[in-house]
């Protein structure tokens, strides 16, 4: 059964597949909610209630321009692309990805045939995510709205693996990224399957803040490797852990988000949020 907010979300990302078509004509909230079968009122509690802003100020933050910006303000240097940007406060959750362990050739090769995998379905801003972990860390994170193309999709990558469905604290801590209090957040482990350039470029996307954008070249220049924009591409849209790994935080170097494995509307709609949540945290500093 839908929760509620799941339907809230199926709104919010109608309504900002509207607005990214339609941005240059500035449409007003009476269109917008129209768009979506709600009142104007209606339509402006949800959105509020779910990116913090009303739904003017986000679309500022899926414009271009705005994208641009940003770029322009961390360009070669993600590093320090949080400091450089003001987001230091929300940065901070990202320094608690210490621990990011490639798979032996062993179990890449056998299809995780030695390893035990718990799985559970769980419910985000952005609908609902199947969660996987072995021992060792996270192994797997997507978003889905059909819980059984999701565990196929998982299956595949760990064909020869034991599964079994159980919420374990690994799953606990890493979905705590998606609270605006990051005070209590553990430590997030990441086991992953992928070769080294694969590993080094998802490493590397751990780097980014929230609220802050790169382009495929920012990444291929941060691991010394500037003609390899289209592998880094390749490395960016096979990231196994959606959201942990801020996959959604690279888009083209003209300023449009481009495509997204889950969906480029989510990834807009991921843009957006943590550009409010991020323009809200700096106000309250």
């Amino acid at each position: 059964m839908e929760t509620s907010e799941h339907i809230d979300y199926q709104r919010i990302e109608k309504a900002i597949e509207y607005l990214k078509t339609n941005f240059k004509q500035q449409p007003s909230l009476e269109e917008i909610a129209s768009h979506v079968h709600l009142s104007p009122f209606h339509f402006q509690r949800i959105f509020k209630e779910w990116a913090g802003v009303s739904p003017k100020q986000f679309l500022q933050y899926l414009s271009i321009e705005y994208a641009k910006g940003l770029l322009k303000k961390q360009k070669g240097n993600l590093a320090h692309a949080a400091y450089e940007t003001g987001l230091s406060g929300t940065s901070r959750l990202h320094d608690l990805f210490i621990k990011i362990e490639g798979m032996t050739p062993g179990e890449f090769k056998n299809g995780g045939q030695q390893l035990h995998i718990n799985y559970s379905y769980a419910e985000s801003p952005f609908g609902t995510l199947l969660v996987a972990s072995t021992t060792k860390g996270i192994c797997y994170m997507a978003f889905s709205n059909d819980s059984d193309h999701a565990f196929i999709e998982l299956k595949q990558l760990f064909p020869n693996a034991n599964y079994r469905q159980l919420t374990d604290q690994l799953q606990q801590n890493a979905l705590q990224i998606f609270y605006t209090d990051w005070s209590s957040l553990s430590t997030v482990k990441l086991h992953l399957k992928g070769t080294d350039f694969q590993i080094k470029v998802w490493e590397t996307l751990l780097s980014l803040p929230t609220g802050g954008l790169a382009t495929y070249a920012d990444i291929a220049n941060e691991i010394r490797r500037p003609q390899a924009n289209r592998a880094v591409g390749t490395a960016v849209g096979r990231n196994p852990v959606a959201f942990l790994i801020p996959c959604h935080r690279v888009i083209k170097s003209n300023g449009e988000p481009g495509q997204y494995h889950w969906g480029a509307a989510r990834k807009s709609a991921m843009i957006g949020w943590e550009a409010a949540k991020s323009s809200i945290h700096m106000e309250e500093q």
